[in-house]
């Protein structure tokens, strides 16, 4: 993987943890930066720390299907792609608001858990990666860096744009996924012809 599609596996993966933190921002009644801060903390540290475990994972089987593993990589994000897509397409925004205003504040459980749920992509792209050759740290640190500035923003812009953005940012994270995916089986399949 070359360096600008790390950095937009990064985007790509924030978007979930951004979707969520609007819908913080939206819930709380004047979010402070410290606040932001903290928010962008927690879900970026567990956003850089699922890939890894779910990239330890993969390693685990990798040698096993060395022959396929582009495939893989290509159909696990392109998969995971589409299902936030269709998550952006399909959920309920009742059921988002009603979620919002039942946490106003939040606790640091509270916190790490909707950042453990919307990391759970991450754990699958790890898996994904662990059949392409890639650094896995460089990737897990720029996911957390990206998760980290993106729920940090989300977080204070929640209150004006919440109602606005939270859908289309999931599906623009969606349709980046799948863009990585097809550019990973590209070059794999490039370098095979060359």
């Amino acid at each position: 993987m070359n360096p600008i599609s790390i950095l937009l596996l990064g985007l790509a993966m924030s978007t979930d943890a951004f979707a969520a933190a609007l819908g913080k921002g939206a819930a709380m009644a004047r979010p402070t930066l410290v606040q932001a801060l903290r928010v962008g903390l927690i879900f970026g540290v567990v956003e850089a720390i699922t890939p890894v475990i779910g990239w330890l994972i993969g390693s685990a089987a990798s040698s096993y299907v060395k022959a396929y593993d582009h495939w893989i990589a290509f159909v696990l994000l392109g998969a995971l792609g589409a299902h936030m897509i269709w998550k952006a397409l399909t959920e309920d925004d009742e059921a988002d608001e009603a979620e919002a205003s039942a946490d106003r504040h939040g606790n640091l459980v509270t916190l790490a858990l909707t950042g453990l749920a919307t990391s759970i992509d991450a754990m699958a792209v790890g898996v994904g990666l662990a059949f392409v050759n890639v650094p896995i740290l460089v990737v897990a640190g720029v996911i957390g860096a990206c998760t980290f500035t993106m729920v940090t923003l989300g977080v204070m812009a929640g209150r004006a744009l919440g109602a606005m953005i939270g859908r289309r940012a999931e599906l623009v994270g969606g349709v980046i996924l799948i863009l990585v995916g097809a550019a990973i089986l590209y070059e794999h399949l490039s370098g095979a012809a060359g």
